[in-house]
């Protein structure tokens, strides 16, 4: 049974910073393509970033790139997502994701991913 178990979401100004971070269990981690996903009040749970099994290919969503890192330590099966210049639209429940991935690479799509956090709170004041 895989179980993702997200922390380090909260309250910040805006122009603050957070960490976030994903731990995985029972599995592999680094058989794992992993993501983090966003879904604020009302809209659509959307791509943050995506980053490959080793690390060394990830992907940004426009409205993050510049400000949002993602990274991942395969020895101690977390994936991070480090959050600078945080702005009131990225309040949201920020959600890990994960999925059994062979190849190398990222992956996009929210039905890509078989694997779910419960999701930690995000909230940016002005």
């Amino acid at each position: 049974q895989v179980q993702l178990v997200e922390s380090g979401g909260g309250l910040v100004q805006a122009g603050g910073s957070l960490r976030l971070s994903c731990v995985a269990s029972g599995r592999t981690f680094s058989s794992f393509a992993m993501g983090w996903f966003r879904q604020a009040p009302g809209k659509e749970r959307d791509l943050v970033a995506a980053i490959s099994r080793s690390g060394s290919s990830t992907y940004y969503a426009d409205s993050v790139k510049g400000r949002f890192t993602i990274s991942r330590d395969n020895a101690k099966s977390t994936v991070y997502l480090q959050m600078n210049s945080l702005k009131p639209e990225d309040t949201a429940v920020y959600y890990c994701a994960a999925t059994i991935y062979y190849s190398s690479g990222y992956l996009l799509l929210r039905d890509e991913y078989n694997y779910w956090g419960q999701g930690t709170q995000v909230t940016v004041s002005s």
